[in-house]
């Protein structure tokens, strides 16, 4: 309560109504695959779209090279041409892939450390340009002894940069021990006269830096004004951790020696602008890849890899491995999903599995909600290769599921949809075959006279009716979601009647809403859903314990799977 102390008019705001309540996102995807280059742990990368993926994970991988393992780029590109908008994605990286490193003279190799910031044979294209730099500059005006001058104006100059005095028959360099406003104060008197008092100066001191330019390929990152200096805030190490293509560990400079001077010695090269280039990365092998490597493992927050890296990702909603048909990786996606209860796997199968029995026998090694399987691969070009070639469909299955939650709502079954830049099917599958697959709850693609190439199935991977929808298992996901999401406000507030009251308005509010865009069926609010909470749904104990249960119930849409036409012949009278 407000505490008034003196006469006076007071103004108060306070909420005159229920929380609004947004509902979550429901089309972020997440991809686990081989890239060429990207973090292999930590959390997932966002991309937003095919260049974006292409500058951070690189483009397309041969299949000479990496086989049944190289279509995550051609998942996430038809991701994105399907409809899709935003992804994060996990590299996974061959155990005998190696990281490229620029060379370093022999017994220099602890002064600097400079290497790509991950495997692979793109770090061999990686130049980094070492450029001398002007820092601050001033003039000498004063010698006080004993190594103290005072500079016209020290601004910039810092405890620990080195400094060059130039306009000399030789340049001398220095280390700044202390500053004091305009007082500077060095490790070692400067040789000669070094005052200078004109208006333009010819002996002038300045700070030794360095530019730093990274290129691979046309991808430049620029860091300027960097220095040897530990205590500085540009430090080259601290300057360039941000790099997403270089690491680079360095040792404190010692004694007055110029950065440009250091890196001379360091890399064996003269000038004042020097290029280093990479060498020793390596793609490794497609035979190293196991399947713990999709799989992941769980090191803790930032060092997750595979499947578990997304464990430290809130925004994801659909989530795939393209191409991995193994049933342990599939398995460990599939329990991922349900695990949180948040998201859902959309998963490939063999793209031999050609007849009914092939198919089925790969259909029955999971029986989840959380999951729906599609069929058969999809015959796209190949921009490297130059060629056609077939892709798993995964990745174009999210876009279709973007692109139906996008223009009708996740209540919307992602069927009946066409599959863009797709030119063929491995295999074309007739009625007769469909009928026997879809009850099973195989999805798959097919081809129609007039119609294109479109997904012909909803159904999940559940052997529960309740849950054989794909769009009803993802409307739920979508109102658990959002209602927790949004009601984190009702946390350690007292459980009372009028707590129960806000909660129940603030969620009925909600789930009006979606009742309004078609989600749930009903003609009117009351027949579309419930919210119950007060003395029916908890116990004195559970109110004691700070319990506030709420129960909700809700009518989906279900689709029009079955559309049947009942006709008879009206006879003449």
């Amino acid at each position: 309560m407000a505490e008034y102390l003196s006469p006076g008019v007071y103004v108060e705001e306070f909420d005159s109504g229920p929380t609004p309540m947004q509902g979550v996102g429901t089309s972020v995807a997440g991809f686990v695959g081989v890239t060429e280059r990207g973090p292999v742990s930590g959390a997932p990368i966002l991309v937003t779209g095919p260049a974006d993926f292409k500058r951070k994970f690189g483009g397309y991988l041969h299949e000479s090279e990496f086989g049944e393992y190289r279509f995550l780029a051609h998942a996430v590109n038809h991701f994105f041409i399907n409809g899709g908008s935003k992804a994060f994605v996990m590299r996974v990286a061959p155990s005998d892939a190696v990281i490229a490193k620029a060379k370093c003279v022999e017994g220099k190799e602890g002064v600097i450390d400079l290497q790509a910031t991950n495997p692979g044979a793109w770090g061999n294209s990686l130049i980094v340009t070492f450029k001398d730099a002007i820092g601050s500059k001033s003039q000498i005006l004063e010698d006080l002894g004993d190594a103290r001058y005072r500079l016209k104006n020290a601004t910039g100059f810092a405890v620990g940069d080195v400094v060059a005095v130039e306009g000399l028959d030789e340049v001398q360099y220095n280390v700044i021990k202390n500053t004091t406003g305009n007082l500077v104060t060095f490790e070692s008197p400067f040789e000669g006269n070094v005052i200078d008092e004109n208006l333009l100066p010819k002996i002038t001191i300045r700070v030794c830096e360095l530019d730093v330019v990274v290129d691979c390929d046309g991808d430049v990152e620029k860091y300027n004004g960097v220095s040897f200096n530990a205590s500085s805030p540009s430090f080259i190490e601290k300057v360039v951790e941000k790099s997403e293509m270089v690491s680079l560990k360095a040792q404190p400079s010692e004694g007055a020696v110029a950065p440009i001077d250091v890196i001379r010695q360091v890399f064996g090269k003269e000038g004042d602008e020097i290029k280093v280039s990479f060498l020793g990365g390596l793609n490794g092998s497609a035979s190293s890849l196991t399947e713990a490597d999709f799989i992941g493992t769980d090191e803790g927050p930032g060092s997750r890899t595979g499947i578990q890296a997304f464990l430290d990702n809130t925004d994801v909603n659909i989530m795939a491995v393209p191409g991995i048909v193994s049933a342990n990786v599939q398995l460990s996606l599939v329990a991922h999903c349900e695990k949180l209860g948040s998201r859902f796997a959309v998963l490939d199968m063999p793209m031999t599995a050609k007849t009914v029995a092939d198919i089925m026998a790969h259909r029955d090694i999971v029986d989840s909600d959380y999951c729906a399987m599609y069929h058969p691969w999809l015959q796209v070009f190949d921009p490297l290769d130059k060629k056609d070639t077939f892709i798993p469909p995964s990745g174009s299955i999210m876009g279709i599921y973007a692109r139906s939650d996008n223009s009708r709502g996740v209540h919307k079954a992602p069927a009946n949809e066409v599959v863009a830049n797709c030119t063929g099917l491995f295999v074309n599958y007739n009625v007769a075959e469909q009928d026997l697959l879809n009850p099973k709850g195989v999805n798959l693609i097919r081809k129609f006279p007039g119609s294109g190439i479109r997904v012909w199935g909803a159904r999940t991977a559940s052997s529960k009716p309740l849950w054989k929808y794909v769009n009803v298992r993802r409307l739920f996901i979508y109102l658990e979601e959002s209602i927790k999401a949004n009601t984190n406000w009702v946390v350690f507030e007292p459980n009372d009647a009028t707590l129960w009251s806000r909660v129940k308005r603030t969620i009925e509010l909600f789930l009006e809403g979606v009742w309004r865009t078609g989600a749930l069926v009903g003609g009117s609010p009351a027949d579309a859903f419930f919210v119950d909470i007060g003395p029916n749904t908890m116990s004195k104990d559970d109110i004691d314990n700070g319990r506030l249960i709420c129960v909700i119930g809700v009518a989906p849409v279900k689709p029009a799977e079955f559309v049947i036409f009942r006709i008879t012949q009206k006879t003449g009278e």
